[in-house]
């Protein structure tokens, strides 16, 4: 069961990687800052070398503070990432950018309480971990709107040609905002593989192992580069019309709320706040651009990503104890 949880967390990372590079992607495609492909390679390497770099203090709030690990067994964790995939696969199938990090922690609590009952989660650790979900959002729609308000600003009197600057400029914001995706994204995997090794006495403390890092990081920028073309579909045309200076405020915005959570240890839904911030910079240019009622669409789904995810993983970790498993 060990390395099912391991093959299972690589197959998170994965699907996490397809899923969310979907909000890095579509503005550089969209305003035809890269080609398609090369955009999806570039953004790859960013989410391989940014769990490099900013530590694991993400790993360590999923993995070590919201359940306790007494009680955890690797059935428990398989159930949990069971239930996160599927969730993911649906989203995707219906084109709908929800968040893994959402489905990654419904299906904890969903095949945790099921297994041991609402003791094994650590409150304290969750609410924190809740709050960061949810806060994240709003915090990646202020800075896209505070960013590109800034740049209308001091860029009042330039030609239309400072949108080609602006398109020039995507190619870096959009590396940075994988590598910050990376690190905080990457770092959920890894909690939950370390978690595992440790309830199965493979470590002694928790503490990331060089391999799972480079193993997590790999399988996000695996999915990265295949690119889940559904969502970028939706976030590249469906939600507005995204020009350059969008596509690089909202970049920008993204980068900092997500980098600045990474270091922090927040696993904030990357998903939310990429989007959200690009609806931001959206309405900083005209509120009416943005098309609410797709956006209405991506809310309901973020509202039951939690509690739906949890109980797939409930059901399949009750399908694991009939087996024997």
């Amino acid at each position: 069961m060990l390395v099912v949880v391991v093959l299972l967390g690589l197959g998170y990372g994965f699907m996490n990687g397809f899923h969310d590079s979907a909000n890095i992607a579509a503005p550089l495609i969209s305003t035809r800052a890269m080609r398609p492909r090369a955009a999806l390679l570039w953004i790859a390497l960013g989410e391989f070398t940014g769990p490099l770099i900013f530590g694991s203090a993400v790993a360590k709030t999923i993995g070590a503070d919201m359940l306790r690990s007494s009680a955890i067994t690797p059935t428990i964790l398989a159930a949990a990432l069971a239930g996160a995939i599927i969730w993911d696969l649906i989203t995707w199938w219906f084109g709908i950018p929800s968040s893994s990090s959402h489905a990654l922690v419904g299906g904890l609590l969903g095949a945790a309480i099921i297994a041991d009952g609402v003791f094994v989660v650590k409150m304290h650790g969750l609410i924190n971990v809740l709050i960061a979900l949810f806060i994240s959002p709003f915090l990646g729609f202020l800075a896209g709107y505070l960013v590109t308000k800034f740049n209308f600003w001091a860029f009042r009197n330039a030609s239309p040609r400072i949108q080609e600057v602006f398109r020039r400029g995507e190619l870096f914001t959009g590396i940075g905002l994988a590598m910050s995706h990376g690190a905080n994204d990457s770092q959920k995997t890894m909690g939950v593989v370390t978690l595992a090794l440790l309830v199965s006495g493979h470590l002694h403390s928790f503490t990331v192992p060089f391999w799972v890092v480079v193993l997590a990081g790999g399988a996000l920028a695996l999915g990265a580069g295949v690119g889940g073309w559904r969502l970028i579909l939706t976030l590249g045309g469906r939600v507005f019309r995204i020009r350059p200076v969008h596509g690089f405020s909202s970049q920008i915005g993204s980068a900092i709320v997500i980098g600045g959570a990474s270091l922090l240890g927040g696993p904030v839904s990357t998903t939310h706040v990429m989007t959200s911030s690009l609806m931001g910079s959206g309405s900083a240019d005209r509120a009416n651009m943005v098309r609410w009622q797709i956006v209405g669409d991506m809310i309901y789904a973020w509202v039951l990503t939690i509690p739906i995810s949890g109980l797939v993983a409930a059901l399949i970790y009750l399908g694991f104890r009939a087996l024997g498993l």
